[in-house]
């Protein structure tokens, strides 16, 4: 079972200066900067998925710049990316359409040859026809036909399919190097299950399920029950967006021969509590919150507070100031667990300061961050990993601030995710 992450150009730069909070000198954009595979000792996954809608085009800007864009379509996907196939021997460079940024049009804005075009042009060793997500879910025993669905959901059904008709011909010009992958779009495991085997009779042997973002995992689950009663064995799956981790145990079971995600990484700054990862003695994933400081002049809800007049950006900033110190300190040994702890919190208070909350109940919060605080500092856990993230950074990995500590956070996390899934992968 292969782990494929879907890049966004999610780079850090290693000469970031964590004191200062700058980027190194002479930093350029991009082409000093490093992709998780090329910061770490070893790759954290097993392959990369590009989506033309991150990409972008002249009609359809995406995360790229134009210069970036170009010499993505003029150098290919693996040397743009720093991502060759003699440095990492087998890996999949995989590309799809990126069907949520197009989500609320009548139709994909690509059509099957331009797309075939695109991963041409790329290099790609795998890419997906183009698709339109279907949001309706049917829960057992409501299952309506095609007939019963609204014409949206009809329409999204058929332009999935005959998008994939035409592209499984369109992809096939592109030589043995390339795989073509039929996407399965459906409202319920019934219409996935008939869009599965339409696309095998078209000559599929590589299919990509898609729209299971918002679904549960026992929903997953019964949608992947119905593509293997479905296919035949001899029909690879791929999960498009899997964010349940932890369930890889469903994805065995019904044999998923890859996945994408990129839930290691943006856990680390979008999760509540769950942004930086270990695994136990026992092998199972663990987790922690990291330090909330943000930088006082620059954080929007400082600002707006700021404006408000209900706090001096000056006081923050020498809160601020006094936290990245606290913890400093204690991770150095120069100062207690609970002389870190009270300077964080004395900012923390001031950034969650709410007239209108009790003082009881800014009490029973405080006690509540405090704890959860001093659990990621009392384990330090950032000395028990070898990961080049922990390495290098130490404690500032640790600290939730910035997009250089925070990216760094989540590449810890890739590593130790790939790490997580090698253990399982084990016979």
């Amino acid at each position: 079972m292969r782990f494929i992450f879907a890049d966004s150009l999610d780079t850090i730069d290693p000469g970031y200066d964590f004191l200062a909070d700058r980027n190194g000198a002479g930093r350029t954009i991009h082409r000093d900067d490093q992709y998780p595979h090329e910061f770490l000792d070893d790759a954290p996954y097993d392959g990369i998925l590009v989506s033309r809608g991150i990409v972008g085009d002249a009609r359809h800007p995406g995360k790229y710049s134009e210069a970036q864009l170009m010499r993505f379509r003029r150098e290919g996907a693996r040397r743009f990316l720093r991502y060759p196939e003699t440095r990492f021997p087998g890996s999949m460079m995989m590309g799809d359409c990126g069907a949520f940024t197009y989500r609320n049009l009548p139709a994909p804005p690509y059509s099957a040859e331009d797309t075939a075009e695109f991963y041409a042009d790329g290099g790609f060793t795998h890419g997906c026809s183009p698709d339109h997500l279907i949001f309706d879910f049917d829960e057992p025993g409501a299952d309506r036909s095609i007939t019963d669905v609204p014409e949206d959901v009809r329409n999204r059904y058929e332009i999935t399919l005959q998008n994939a008709a035409e592209f499984y011909h369109a992809g096939s010009r592109l030589g043995g190097g390339f795989t073509p992958m039929g996407v399965i779009q459906g409202w319920s495991t019934a219409s996935m299950a008939d869009a599965a085997r339409s696309l095998a009779d078209m000559g599929y042997d590589y299919l990509a399920i898609g729209g299971t973002v918002p679904l549960k995992i026992d929903q997953i689950r019964r949608v992947l029950a119905a593509m293997r009663n479905a296919l035949p064995s001899r029909v690879r799956l791929h999960l498009l967006g899997f964010g349940k981790i932890e369930e890889l145990s469903a994805l065995e079971e019904f044999g998923v021969t890859s996945f994408d995600t990129t839930s290691p990484l943006l856990r680390a700054f979008k999760d509540a509590k769950k942004n930086y990862w270990m695994r136990t003695p026992s092998g199972d994933l663990s987790y922690y919150t990291a330090i909330r400081i943000p930088q006082a002049t620059e954080n929007n809800k400082l600002k707006q507070k700021a404006l408000e007049g209900s706090l001096n950006q000056e006081d923050a900033r020498l809160l601020e100031d006094a936290a990245l110190k606290g913890v400093r300190a204690y991770a150095a040994g120069g100062a207690t667990l609970e002389q870190g702890l009270d300077a964080v919190m004395d900012y923390w208070a001031a950034l969650n300061w709410d007239e209108e909350v009790s003082p009881s109940r800014r009490a029973d919060a405080a006690a509540k961050q405090r704890k959860v605080y001093a659990d990621t500092l009392t384990d330090r856990p950032w000395e028990h990993c070898g990961c080049r993230v922990c390495r290098e950074a130490g404690v500032e990995a640790l600290i939730f601030r910035t997009s250089n500590r925070n990216k760094r956070r989540g590449i810890h996390n890739l590593h130790v995710f790939h790490t997580h899934l090698s253990e399982f992968r084990q016979p």
